[in-house]
């Protein structure tokens, strides 16, 4: 038979029962007391990453409507970000359905608070909403933040849709 030792650092002892002297047995629980700290420290680690990787300006285009002059775009705005954002303006660029620049423009959607929504609209004069093939976000104008971290804004985007019209960033 072979030794068998108690998980809790006991004496291991002979198959006939009697205790048998262990020349480490401080090093089995000190590793054994390591692992399980590894293992217990892991998912907090985890979880402190996951976060940093949820810090994201979500934009939706909510709504479009054509109007007499053209096209009014509704957008809702959350920023999940550290801090609030001082003023954001992102040049945009507007695709007809065939795939060609129609328009080129920048939306000045102004401060926002984190962890609030806000919805920003915009009253484009041209082409009617049915016109509109995709709008794509080209880049931050303006991003001013308390941070003042550089491409911050252009680097937490997450763009999506409600309507027809595709959002591309």
């Amino acid at each position: 038979m072979g030794l068998m030792v108690d998980v809790v650092g006991n004496l291991p002892t002979a198959p006939d029962g009697r205790a048998m002297p262990v020349t480490q047995p401080r090093s089995v629980a000190k590793a054994a007391l390591l692992a399980s700290i590894t293992i217990l420290a892991s998912p907090v680690v985890v979880a402190a990453e996951d976060n940093a990787t949820d810090a994201r300006l979500a934009i939706e285009l909510n709504a479009a409507e054509s109007t007499t002059d053209g096209c009014s775009l509704s957008f809702l705005i959350v920023n999940d970000l550290p801090d609030p954002i001082d003023g954001l303006v992102l040049e945009a660029v507007l695709f007809d359905q065939g795939g060609q620049v129609d328009t080129l423009t920048l939306f000045d959607f102004g401060s926002l608070p984190a962890g609030r929504p806000r919805v920003r609209q915009f009253a484009l004069t041209g082409p009617s909403c049915e016109q509109i093939g995709s709008i794509l976000i080209n880049g931050a104008e303006t991003c001013e933040t308390g941070g003042g971290v550089l491409g911050l804004c252009e680097d937490a985007l997450d763009l999506s849709t409600r309507v027809e019209i595709d959002l591309i960033g």
